[in-house]
């Protein structure tokens, strides 16, 4: 994957695939150019042995390919940076993926455009599930919950354009203050 705002889109739809109702995001970034990306659901969870499938690309549980590529690339390109890739997972409560990255490691993905993965995540899935995506760094801290969001917005829907727009571009502006272009 070209960065890592895609391989937070193919996680987060496993979440979806396992029914979650709030996707939660955690982008964590310290001084030392050390990302944790953290993607935490509670959805089905998984059973011991489909976890250990996970890392696994032909452990997919897709009925329309026999390969799943997300978790075994997202592990693959945070060890190519000196960092790993955990998931737990507890049947019936959910789901919790953690990541490593090194940013200031030649091998470590950008960032990209956190702001349309937001947007299409929540465009294909407008009757849920929510997500709230957190980005930390000592540069400050945001937070964007589609949950507080249908709250301001009352019966105006997500996928109003002008809604969509505002989406992306509260993305970018907390990405780019948050993380100063360190990601980029």
């Amino acid at each position: 994957m070209r960065d890592l705002s895609l391989h937070l889109m193919d996680l987060a739809q496993n979440s979806i695939q396992a029914g979650a109702m709030l996707v939660g995001i955690t982008l964590k970034l310290d001084g030392e150019g050390k990302l944790d990306l953290t993607i935490q659901d509670d959805g089905c969870g998984m059973s011991p042995e489909t976890l250990r499938l996970a890392h696994s690309p032909f452990g997919t549980h897709r009925r329309t390919r026999k390969v799943g590529m997300g978790i075994p690339l997202a592990e693959y390109n945070a060890s190519a940076t000196g960092g790993a890739l955990e998931i737990k997972s507890i049947p019936g409560q959910g789901t919790e993926l953690a990541a490593t990255y090194y940013t200031r490691h030649i091998d470590c993905p950008p960032l990209g455009n956190l702001g349309e993965t937001m947007a299409a995540l929540i465009l294909a899935n407008l009757d849920g599930p929510d997500f709230r995506i957190s980005l930390q760094s000592p540069l400050g801290q945001g937070i964007l919950d589609t949950q507080e969001i249908r709250k301001s917005l009352g019966d105006v829907p997500l996928n109003t354009p002008e809604v969509m727009t505002w989406i992306i571009q509260a993305a970018l502006d907390k990405t780019r203050e948050i993380f100063g272009g360190e990601l980029q």
